[in-house]
């Protein structure tokens, strides 16, 4: 099972920030989520808990 980690809107707000004020194109959506630490969490279920 995946769960999604977001970054707080303050996080967002200051990497807009900084973007704004580049030149350069803005970099790739996997980039930008590696940035802001928006990814994918894996874990497992624990065994017996009766889920599935």
């Amino acid at each position: 099972m995946s769960q999604t980690t977001h970054p707080s809107k303050f996080l967002v707000r200051a990497y807009l920030e900084r973007r704004s004020h580049e030149v350069k194109p803005p970099p790739t959506p996997e980039e930008i989520r590696r940035q802001l630490g928006w990814g994918m969490l894996m874990f497992e279920a624990k065994a017996g808990n009766g889920r599935c």
